[in-house]
């Protein structure tokens, strides 16, 4: 077979994906990165209780379809009931799932220009209609983003808080107000994956079961398990429930979900990573400011730091990190695209950040 009879909506996709991975920027430079500080993982580790688990898990067996454990321990955690909790293939297999429930081709979708480019491909790819709003200082817009979605009757608006790839983040109560705009009919899609990294006063001061909003988390991130591949949605039964009819029942291997009950359990470990973060950050922001860069005000496990040239400069700074072995990332949208964006690392990793940097901004003025 020479033409393969894929769907109109699949022959008009453009052959993208969202990210091109560490790895196969790797393979491509033939040599490994020496500090990776571009994904946004968390490079302390996951709770040594969760690699046990994970070794000791059996694998023949499928894992549980349920995640039964896994949601009654977060039910648990958050003072709710599992019927309020559906677990994924992290937040990007959430947002897949939450698309196919809810997009038809012609369905109205917004979203920030420049947010998380994953939930866009999953709308793409389920022939939904993106409308695009301006960040405002760095931040995503709530007030822009519910206007935008009442002019265009949207299913869905997307939210991350903190932002990524910004960082920004806004105080819950300030959402909560926000949402009086929220037209009758869209649902809000926060994505709080980097929650666990943000100040107290970040989340949403509602109750779970709110019917205006599904919130995403991740074990990717502070917990870090992003190998494990684990996240949960938490919103209303109903919309929860809706969940099982699209869902792959068997994606949730049965070590993952038996990290992730454990991570969940240790806490201290938890407030551990969360004090490396907030020093990381700080180190992050001091090595900018040390070489003329500005920093940006960081909730996440990460740091945007305005490199002050526009965003060809930011470019070539990208590309000259990434020469000479660390990898690093940028927003892709005007004006957030005059930043990279640097991932917090170990002191090992901060040091070779710090030795680089400098080079690295001495050749991109001369590119």
């Amino acid at each position: 077979m020479t033409n393969y009879r894929l769907t109109p909506l699949a022959q008009s996709l453009p052959d993208t994906v969202p990210f091109v991975g560490p790895e196969a920027q790797e393979r491509a430079r033939a040599c490994l990165f020496d500090a990776r500080l571009g994904a946004n993982e968390n490079v302390f580790g996951p709770s040594p209780m969760a690699t046990r688990a994970m070794a000791e898990t059996p694998q023949w067996m499928y894992g549980d379809p349920e995640s039964y454990e896994l949601r009654e321990a977060l039910a648990d955690h958050h003072g709710i009931r599992p019927d309020m909790i559906v677990v994924g293939e992290g937040i990007d297999g959430l947002l897949g799932y939450l698309v196919r429930m809810m997009v038809a081709p012609g369905d109205a979708v917004v979203t920030s220009d420049g947010a998380y480019p994953t939930f866009n491909y999953h709308v793409a790819g389920y022939g939904g209609v993106l409308h695009k709003v301006p960040y405002k200082n760095d931040h995503e817009d709530p007030d822009a983003l519910f206007a935008k979605a009442a002019e265009v009757d949207a299913k869905l608006v997307y939210l991350a808080n903190p932002d990524n790839p910004m960082g920004t983040a806004h105080d819950g109560a300030d959402l909560v107000a926000a949402m009086d705009k929220l037209p009758a009919g869209t649902l809000l899609v926060l994505d709080e994956a980097y929650l666990e990294c943000a100040p107290g006063g970040t989340a949403l001061p509602l109750p779970m079961d709110d019917p205006r909003v599904i919130r995403m988390r991740t074990f990717s991130k502070a917990y870090g398990l992003a190998g494990a591949r684990v996240g949960y949605a938490m919103g209303a039964p109903d919309l929860i429930a809706a969940f099982e009819k699209v869902r792959n029942h068997f994606g949730m291997n049965r070590a993952a979900q038996a990290g992730a009950v454990a991570a969940l359990e240790d806490q201290t470990w938890l407030r551990s990573v969360q004090a490396r973060i907030v020093a990381s950050r700080h180190r992050i922001k001091e090595i900018a400011r040390k070489n003329g860069l500005k920093p940006l005000n960081s909730a996440a496990n990460f740091v945007s730091i305005d490199c002050g040239g526009g965003s060809t400069y930011a470019a070539n700074v990208l590309h000259e990190m990434v020469a000479r072995g660390v990898f690093i990332r940028m927003p892709s949208v005007a004006p957030q695209n005059r930043c990279i964006r640097v991932s917090c690392g170990t002191p090992a990793n901060l040091d070779i950040f710090a030795e680089v940097l400098p080079v690295a901004l001495r050749a991109a003025e001369m590119r």
